[in-house]
């Protein structure tokens, strides 16, 4: 029991820590995601929208609307775990938790449930602006939270790990920029699978972000270019290979000890 409560007051402790971070400059870690994907609504919803006029039946606006709430989802759980645990690697704190008698999934899961959180938080107030610009209609509300933890959680993860990797702040900013950006925008947020070329669907269905667009698209519009069982078997696949990952580097203190 005393084992049970130790993690449990590590995990919340972790958890309460990086909250803090995130809340603690909102203006700069809330504001900036919603005033982007008003933006994007504007521009793409409003102007763009209105002359490509429907797309698999529905008005573009509400196409687009679910990819876009999936794209900051991703970038922010992603970008929070990524600097915030370089930071605490590069500020020497990490060793602390290393020597603390504290397993090492309770620490990858105290800065993961951090990056959900605020990916999460930042999907509900893009979720609102959207509110301004489509009328949202829920086909599954359960599809759409699965979809929304799972992904931010795949994300949070690859954040970890590419900050154990990295050796400077720098290295935190390649991955996102050289790899996340084009696969969420080759990721069907702007575009039905259907208006690419055989062999471009093919190419497309190895981008995993996908399947989660996808089936963040069908639990709002009811609406999905993949088989909804492929894209969730995709998503825990993902899931449990990136935190077997994250494991095995904090257990080997790769990256993390000089």
């Amino acid at each position: 029991m005393d084992y049970i409560n130790r993690n449990r007051i590590a995990f919340q402790a972790l958890v309460r820590k990086e909250c803090n971070r995130f809340l603690r400059i909102w203006v700069q870690t809330l504001v900036p995601p919603a005033i982007t994907m008003t933006l994007y609504f504007i521009i793409f919803g409003g102007l763009i929208g209105s002359r490509v006029g429907e797309l698999e039946g529905f008005q573009y606006v509400e196409f687009i609307m679910p990819g876009l709430i999936m794209l900051s989802v991703i970038n922010n759980a992603y970008s929070n775990v990524a600097s915030s645990f370089y930071s605490t690697k590069f500020q020497r704190n990490v060793e602390e938790l290393l020597v603390a008698p504290v397993p090492s999934a309770v620490i990858i899961l105290g800065f993961v449930a951090g990056g959900m959180l605020r990916g999460l938080l930042v999907g509900s107030i893009v979720t609102c602006v959207a509110l301004f610009f489509v009328d949202i209609q829920v086909h599954s509300l359960f599809i759409i939270i699965a979809t929304a933890l799972l992904t931010s959680m795949a994300f949070a993860l690859g954040g970890l790990i590419n900050a154990v990797y990295a050796q400077s702040f720098d290295d935190i900013s390649i991955i996102p920029t050289f790899i996340l950006a084009p696969l969420t925008y080759l990721g069907g947020v702007f575009y039905s699978l259907s208006m690419l070329p055989e062999i471009g669907q093919t190419v497309s269905q190895l981008n995993p972000i996908l399947y989660m667009v996808n089936a963040f698209r069908y639990g709002f519009i009811g609406y999905s270019d993949v088989s909804l069982s492929i894209a969730f078997g995709v998503l825990i696949t993902l899931v449990v290979g990136l935190f077997a990952t994250a494991l095995f580097l904090i257990r080997r203190g790769i990256g993390l000890r000089s």
